[in-house]
């Protein structure tokens, strides 16, 4: 057993929240009145389907990487999102959230996951923490890539492809499509995210950078799970990760 707010305080420190400008905020965001935890449920999302599932095993908090309050959403409780809290007060089950500072962390974070996942040696490129790059063991074409993605994932990306071998990949977790002209300004071939607009197809052939989007969800299942893990051995508690399925 543990106190909720013990745990927050302790992953504010550890995942150094400070440090972030991030587009929701990053703790504990809604706080059901029970203090006592026994039981953690982690998720990437905190949809009501996970809600419910993390209330049926009897879960006291919910930590996930996408919780509420982003910025530009409407702000009342109503609709989808009140659905939401509101289950969550009737059900006791807090909800704490961390988003970037999950991204960025070096040995909990998504991007790291990722990297480990794909059996590659990866590192930050800046303070950051958002942008990742390794060296491939050998040359590969950009079929091979993807078939390595597929393995490690369990997933097809879609491959934007372009002429050309690859020799390092650069990839950023989740919505990090935007990042594409800056993998190209490091000399990057080649660039995987979990996210893809209409306008990746023309900078990937103009840039010359393969790019290959696995899935916001698949990409950034890794962190929560492994900050579940590491929060259950620290602080004696149960822990449980719902991969709800998600093919976006």
């Amino acid at each position: 057993m543990a106190d909720l707010f013990e745990i927050e305080a302790y992953c504010n420190s550890l995942l150094c929240v400070d440090r972030f400008r991030d587009y929701c905020p990053n703790g504990l965001q809604v706080d059901a009145g029970r203090a006592e935890v026994r039981r953690l449920a982690t998720a990437v999302t905190a949809s009501l389907a996970v809600i419910e599932e993390a209330a049926a095993w009897g879960a006291d908090l919910l930590l996930t990487h996408h919780g509420y309050f982003w910025k530009g959403e409407a702000e009342p409780l109503r609709g989808v999102k009140g659905t939401r809290v509101r289950t969550l007060m009737q059900k006791g089950l807090s909800l704490m959230a961390y988003h970037l500072p999950l991204d960025a962390h070096p040995e909990l974070g998504n991007n790291r996951g990722l990297g480990e996942a794909l059996c590659l040696h990866g590192a930050p490129l800046d303070e950051e923490g958002l942008l990742w790059s390794a060296d491939l063991p050998e040359p590969m074409d950009g079929e091979a890539v993807a078939a390595l993605i597929e393995h490690a994932l369990g997933r097809a990306p879609l491959h934007l492809a372009v002429p050309g071998g690859i020799e390092r990949l650069f990839w950023c977790t989740g919505a990090a499509q935007g990042y594409m002209e800056r993998v190209a300004g490091k000399g990057g071939q080649a660039y995987l995210s979990g996210e893809v607009s209409e306008q990746s197809y023309h900078l990937a052939r103009e840039l010359g950078i393969h790019y290959f989007a696995a899935g916001h969800h698949a990409t950034e299942r890794s962190g929560v799970r492994a900050l579940g893990a590491h929060l259950a051995e620290r602080f004696g508690i149960e822990h449980r990760f719902i991969d709800e399925e998600n093919p976006v």
